[in-house]
């Protein structure tokens, strides 16, 4: 099943989950707030509906799922309909990018942080949250994809990986920081502080820069 098709068909049960696992969302929204400019123009890339975007000060969001955007006005967000790979916007239109889980859905990683690196304005932040495909979550969620709505059709992706495309996209400054650390078969259990660097936590923010000259 085309993963669009998925979030179209989940998109009040995905939004859900948050409700359920409050703790470990503000984990998440923590560490990625580590990272995310007080200024500037910011659009979230996988938007979905909205959950990140709004406590981050993002005020603009693409997704494929208009069911998930759906939700996302309702929240206050403006919206369009996209994909990551082909955005609808001009060159160095953006001072920050978001993307958070969404990496593991898309079909050209390295494609996709091209042209992101197109939209963003020169010295722009590119800030991406995962799970780390080498942390206990990352491991769990890989063996039990088939019985996952949302993960059958997910491709998890270690740190390393993930940095090696950003710089090859014209990136630098890269920074980590990670939460939800140590044993995840109860998320809430995990410790949810924010720490420097990766290999410990399962969600995992990458901070990166476009380098001087570029956009």
């Amino acid at each position: 099943m085309p993963v669009v098709n998925v979030f179209e068909q989940h998109a009040q049960e995905y939004d859900d989950w948050f409700d359920g696992h409050e703790s470990v969302f503000q984990a998440e929204v923590a560490a990625l707030r580590k990272f995310i400019p007080v200024t500037g123009m910011g659009i979230e890339v996988g938007v979905g509906t909205g959950r990140f975007a709004v406590p981050l000060g993002i005020q603009f969001g693409i997704d494929p799922s208009r069911r998930m955007l759906h939700i996302a006005r309702q929240r206050g967000l403006r919206i369009c309909q996209a994909v990551g790979e082909r955005l609808p916007f001009c060159d160095r239109q953006f001072d920050t990018v978001l993307l958070v889980t969404v990496i593991c859905f898309v079909d050209d990683v390295p494609t996709l942080f091209l042209e992101l690196s197109r939209v963003l304005k020169p010295g722009g932040h590119l800030i991406i949250g995962f799970i780390n495909r080498d942390s206990e979550l990352g491991r769990r969620y890989q063996r039990r994809k088939e019985a996952s709505a949302f993960y059958q059709e997910a491709r998890f992706y270690s740190a390393e990986e993930v940095a090696s495309w950003v710089k090859e996209a014209g990136f630098g400054s890269l920074r980590f920081c990670q939460t939800l650390c140590g044993p995840s078969n109860d998320l809430s259990a995990a410790n949810q502080d924010v720490r420097e660097g990766h290999g410990e936590g399962s969600f995992v923010v990458l901070s990166a820069r476009t380098t001087t000259g570029k956009g």
